[in-house]
């Protein structure tokens, strides 16, 4: 009972992090700038999406935000630290995506970033690898794969609690957690010496509490000035996953992921 309810609990913080894995691209709305990343992708369920992303923004205002406004009131070094080693933590699904994708230097880059970072940096908490001239390269996932791969997002959908998707990412997630994730490996699918499930949850809880603590006042900013929120959050949901699937170097508006001090200083 106490693996399926850990279960469940990961699941609903998942919500804070889903923003920035999910569907991409598809056919180019030709009466929009190119450049802009927008694409078109089908809404298919759209009636029952609304009510499904309305029930999360309850979610959203009752818990996590609250949690992620706590988390901010920890001193920058606590957050540093904490994003540092969850970056780092990610590099176990980034490198087997670089491969795939045929990044080979950025996987080198990774590799020898994750070796210095969880030894010296101590479990990634200080990012040693950059002063080595190893600088952060940008996450990669399988669903990012199969879109390099040629596959069609498929129609556009929001699950309860877990958020925006599309068909290709969804299996992209289930390959991860079928054999992808090595840190979900060793943590919940093998009964290992070192680690436990609580480890694995513990990392995805942080996750999606430091993600949205990132994101406070451009989400704030997003929903006060939008006529219609789940009409602008999917377009930004979409010209996100464009961006990484085509390895576009911008940022999509509210679903920044940068360190804590690049964050503060602009």
């Amino acid at each position: 009972m106490k693996k399926y309810f850990s279960i469940l609990t990961v699941v609903v913080l998942l919500l804070l992090n889903t923003q920035a894995n999910a569907g991409d691209d598809g056919k180019l709305d030709t009466n929009k700038n190119e450049n802009n990343g927008y694409v078109e992708v089908k809404d298919c369920f759209e009636k029952v999406n609304r009510g499904i992303f309305s029930f999360n923004q309850v979610l959203d205002k009752a818990i996590f935000k609250p949690l992620a406004k706590g988390y901010r009131m920890f001193p920058k070094p606590i957050r540093s630290g904490t994003s540092n080693a969850l970056t780092n933590l990610s590099n176990v699904v980034t490198i087997p995506n670089n491969v795939l994708q045929g990044q080979f230097k950025d996987a080198g880059i990774n590799s020898a970033r994750f070796v210095i970072n969880s030894t010296i940096g101590i479990a990634g908490i200080f990012d040693v690898a950059s002063y080595y001239g190893l600088n952060k390269r940008d996450k990669e996932d399988y669903g990012q794969t199969l879109g390099v791969w040629g596959a069609d997002p498929g129609c556009y959908f929001v699950l309860p609690v877990l958020g925006p998707t599309t068909i290709r990412d969804s299996i992209g997630s289930v390959i991860n957690l079928v054999g992808g994730d090595a840190w979900y490996n060793v943590t919940v699918a093998n009964d290992t010496q070192y680690f436990s499930e609580a480890d694995y949850y513990a990392s995805r809880l942080l996750s999606g509490i430091d993600f949205r603590a990132k994101n406070l006042e451009s989400f704030d900013s997003l929903e006060s000035s939008s006529v219609d929120l789940y009409a602008s959050v999917r377009s930004l949901y979409l010209q996100d996953r464009y961006r990484k699937v085509r390895n576009i170097d911008k940022t999509t508006e509210t679903l920044s992921d940068d360190d804590w001090e690049e964050l503060e200083s602009q």
